[in-house]
């Protein structure tokens, strides 16, 4: 971040009038939901005593199903898929560990087994085990291939087979070139094969081809693979049973803890104080509810939803209506962190900064009792590193300067907010894994951080370059790369498109065993990743919400499965 160079004080006296300033606009929607969650507020969470019972004790029955099966076996290996993909498998991560760690050490005793499904079982057999950080050589899909490295054309005869290859093809790593010729050999036989397909196979292909299992969200694959499991002939009653209860008494858990989050939110009054910003609390807390949506994670959640919700806030008073001397100001507050600062700040300023100075209060105060108040200095470090890029960004604005692309994206990586927010993804999370030294790594932006920021850029730049140069804002990364490489916007988007691949190619590098650290950190940086490509794949449905967002919230949050 650049340095201040006035004091506050002298930028506070020399600060123009609001009435002589002209301000911009962008016209955001107000929120869609209204006050609707806050009657969720004064529920009761817990289940019925029945309810709960009847939990247990379809959990114990499916877990003794988990642990019976003949572990070298499709079967084991079908149930664990169906456990991952109706939402479940939180509830037997040990027993599922296990078994993946059983299979991984006699994967060439499986891969040796042939039936006439082989292609089927060895890609599902890929996917589950590397999707848990166990490396199986991509080289199991060799005897399926001509000795020109081409795929065998007689293998599309099967589209269950393909679909599950194509599924694991999500899995590669950079120079894994067979996982990339899977890839494409898939997508084409199924894109060719979708309009000749039936239900519920069609829609599994279509919706595989919109959004592979890799990239979805679990809540969100839950409440859709429950009515495809249960459609399956030979679906299990207990397990289908389960699934649908825990969703349920989930989403009940989920519904008061928003509605709580939402009572915290009506103080800040967004339409009043700061009308000019993005009103998306809940679109905030299913953000974060992508990244963490166990009962466990419940503290971790509450402190990173609030910590967004504040972050979009400040994002729109940079990016829409603060001038370059107010955000002066107001950069310089936040690197100081001293609410006495409160008062200097420009009236429509001071309830951001305070209610984000208590955000952080809050969350230490409750820290402080764990011994894990060091934690709170990390998160502070990392908001104060955004605001600073925040800074950067207005300056290029409002001095008319058009930075180049490696400048571009070296500031934007930061303000694209995923640096932030995976540092502290894990601030309220508790176990012996969250350690100082976990701090340490990702707050120095690893890998798999600066995949995840890539990914968030880029995809937010190509959906949303349209709509800010129609706002007369800055040059996205689709303009400047355009202009500086004399690009056509095809070419630009194709290069975007590669680099995002090589991204999640990077993510699943970092997330094989050996990691840098436990998985349950790993995979909110993963998470991250996910709620991305959802939000901002075709268009930007986080600021534009009123849109399939609140379908798809509507279905995880509101209405219960039946």
């Amino acid at each position: 971040m650049a340095a201040i160079n006035q004091p506050l004080s002298v930028l506070t006296s020399n600060r123009p009038q609001l009435h002589e300033v002209t301000r911009r606009s962008a016209n955001f929607h107000p929120s869609v939901w209204g006050d609707h969650f806050l009657a969720y507020a004064s529920h009761e969470k817990k289940a019925e005593a029945q309810e709960w019972q009847e939990h247990q004790q379809l959990k114990e029955k499916v877990k003794n199903m988990l642990v019976e099966a003949p572990c070298i076996s499709s079967q084991k290996l079908e149930l664990i898929n169906n456990i991952q993909r109706l939402g479940v498998s939180y509830q037997f991560e040990k027993e599922i560990e296990a078994t993946l760690q059983l299979i991984f050490n006699t994967h060439y005793e499986f891969n040796a087994q042939k039936d006439e499904n082989e292609l089927y079982v060895v890609s599902l057999h890929f996917r589950l085990l590397r999707q848990h950080g166990y490396y199986v050589p991509a080289g199991v899909f060799e005897k399926f291939s001509e000795c020109d490295g081409k795929f065998k054309e007689s293998l599309t005869n099967n589209v269950e087979a393909i679909l599950s290859l194509y599924e694991a093809s999500h899995f590669r790593v950079n120079g894994e070139k067979i996982l990339d010729e899977s890839l494409i050999f898939t997508t084409s036989h199924l894109k060719s094969m979708l309009p000749n397909l039936t239900d519920p196979l069609r829609s599994q292909v279509n919706e595989a081809l919109k959004r592979p299992i890799y990239k979805r969200l679990t809540r969100i694959e839950a409440r859709r693979y429950i009515s495809i499991y249960e459609a399956i002939e030979t679906h299990d009653i207990v397990l289908l049973k389960f699934a649908k209860l825990d969703f349920n008494m989930l989403q009940k858990e989920h519904q008061q803890e928003l509605g709580n989050l939402t009572r915290w939110w009506k103080t800040l009054d967004v339409p009043k104080n700061l009308p000019f910003a993005r009103d998306r609390l809940v679109e905030c807390y299913f953000w974060m509810l992508g990244v963490y949506f166990e009962p466990q994670y419940a503290l971790a959640r509450r402190f990173l939803l609030k910590v967004i919700a504040m972050t979009s806030l400040i994002d729109d008073i940079y990016d829409v209506y603060g001038t370059l001397d107010e955000l002066h100001i107001f950069t310089d507050a936040i690197q100081r962190w001293d609410a006495a600062l409160v008062n200097e700040l420009p009236e429509y300023m001071r309830v951001c900064y305070a209610a984000l100075l208590d955000v952080y209060a809050e969350m230490q105060k409750e820290l402080v009792v764990k011994g894990e108040s060091y934690r709170i200095n990390y998160a502070k470090n990392e908001m104060k590193k955004l605001v600073g890029a925040y800074y950067e960004e207005a300056k290029w604005f409002h001095n008319r300067r058009t930075p180049e692309f490696k400048e571009y994206m070296k500031v934007t990586l930061v303000t694209c907010g995923y640096m932030m927010l995976s540092t502290t993804s894990i601030v309220g999370m508790q176990g012996d894994f969250v350690t100082k030294e976990a701090f340490d790594w990702v707050s120095k932006e690893p890998l798999i951080v600066q995949a995840a920021s890539i990914i968030n850029r880029l995809m937010d730049d190509m959906v949303g370059h349209e709509f800010e140069q129609q706002r007369g804002y800055a040059d996205t990364a689709v303009e400047i790369y355009m202009k500086q490489y004399g690009k056509s916007k095809e070419e630009t988007f194709n290069e975007f498109q590669k680099r995002v691949s090589n991204a999640w190619n990077d993510i699943n590098q970092e997330c094989l065993n050996p990691t840098a650290f436990p998985m349950p950190i790993l995979i909110r940086v993963v998470n991250l990743a996910r709620v991305m490509d959802l939000l901002y794949k075709d268009e930007d449905t986080y600021t534009h919400s009123a849109t399939e967002t609140k379908d798809i919230i509507t279905s995880v949050l509101i209405d219960p499965i039946i």
